[in-house]
């Protein structure tokens, strides 16, 4: 058998020397990016539930390519530029991924769902117990989003491509992908990747960061016992859902969705209904995530990762992590001289809304430099109080400039 023939039997490799060499080249990357992910996922340098599966969906994408009609390069994985009806039912037939994606992740439903499941984790009481203090955080917080929507104007961006690449500085991804959605569905596809692949690697950056702006004598501060979120009760927790539900969803009817599913997740929490609980927490959370790393990952295409545009958003996307932290940090700063040093500035970072993630780094960090000091209480008030920050500014974004 001749090399040509032998070539076009296994087209995922006959594919590396008949595309551009850019495009082959970075296939080829991409793979090993894949695996990468994968590694450090299994190490929980990067966070499992959704760099595993990304890893092996941007792996198995990239080798994947073949010959179609036409002598045009694709996948049997998705299509994400389908538009018109008769396009997406007929992908729908052929492409094994493409249900999940044009019927839940495109319509910004797999943001609600994981929403709902977040929403049934998170007790609100933290933020019950230290309003003032967690707001203040989670705002300083936001200052990737404040900083680098004007930069992203200074690119040529549009008023909604810029919203939509700074909301990666609330380290949200549901709402990263609800904005870009909404406002941007011309760059749907990277910057949402972009948002989600940097959301990862915030967990293993994060705690460099903490090290490079709090010194060692900081970091281990403890702080006093969580007294006051004990004497709070659930349905305090259940009316301050539902009325923080209904008014942001009276500010901002066009974010109600993710307004509702976190909110309802808070209630079904609060009001003790074990077999709703059951289900959000655990199959309804852990399938959309799955299905959202791995949905992620085969979108991460060389041909769709090497457009210019992405370089933009690749680096805009980490200024705005990076500042975002640096904020949160800032905030710390202010709450620890505010409290006549008593408050550990470390729990800065979770004002981060990657939610549980930056609370997790938080205690991480902290228990290392001092085993006996607790302060997920504080960092999780933090963390919530970022998730519901995040979600007004996206609902603001979305009312102005859609």
């Amino acid at each position: 058998m001749e090399l040509s023939e032998l070539l076009n039997v296994f087209q995922g490799i006959g594919t590396l020397f008949q595309q551009e060499p850019a495009i082959a080249i970075g296939r080829v990357v991409l793979v090993v990016v894949g695996f990468g992910l994968v590694y450090l996922g299994k190490k929980e340098v990067l966070e499992p539930l959704i760099m595993i599966p990304m890893g092996m969906g941007m792996s198995a994408v990239n080798a994947g390519v073949l010959i179609f009609d036409g002598h045009r390069f694709g996948t049997l994985f998705i299509d994400p530029l389908v538009s018109t009806t008769d396009e997406v039912v007929t992908t729908l037939q052929i492409d094994w991924l493409q249900p999940i994606y044009s019927l839940t992740f495109s319509n910004g439903l797999i943001a609600c769902l994981v929403f709902l499941g977040i929403g049934v984790l998170l007790d609100v009481g933290y933020v019950m117990a230290r309003p003032f203090q967690s707001m203040l955080i989670a705002l300083f917080a936001e200052a990737g989003t404040f900083a680098v929507y004007p930069l992203a104007r200074m690119f040529d961006m549009t008023p909604q491509q810029a919203a939509s690449v700074a909301a990666i500085g609330g380290a949200d991804g549901p709402m990263v992908l609800f904005i870009s959605l909404v406002l941007a569905p011309e760059i749907f596809v990277p910057i949402t990747v972009v948002g989600y692949l940097y959301l990862g690697l915030a967990y293993g950056g994060y705690p460099y960061l903490i090290r490079l702006m709090v010194p060692a004598r900081l970091r281990g501060l403890p702080m006093p016992p969580d007294t006051k979120g004990a004497n709070i009760t659930s349905g305090q927790k259940l009316a301050f859902a539902v009325i923080i539900s209904t008014l942001l969803c009276f500010m901002f009817p066009v974010a109600a969705p993710l307004f509702i599913s976190l909110f309802l997740g808070v209630a079904v929490r609060e009001s003790g209904i074990v077999e709703f609980q059951k289900l959000l927490s655990t199959t309804v959370l852990y399938g959309a995530t799955f299905f959202l790393g791995l949905t992620l990952g085969v979108l991460c295409e060389a041909s769709t990762l090497l457009d210019p545009v992405v370089v933009q958003l690749l680096l805009l996307g980490m200024l705005a992590l990076l500042i975002s932290g640096i904020g949160g940090i800032l905030g710390g700063y202010v709450m620890y001289f505010a409290t006549g040093r008593k408050y550990n500035p470390v729990i800065g970072i979770a004002g981060v809304s990657c939610t549980p993630t930056t609370s997790k780094v938080a205690q991480k960090v902290v228990s290392t430099a001092n085993p006996q000091a607790i302060v997920m209480p504080h960092a999780l008030g933090a963390n919530i109080s970022g998730v519901i920050t995040s979600a007004i500014i996206a609902g603001a974004f979305v009312a102005l400039l859609r």
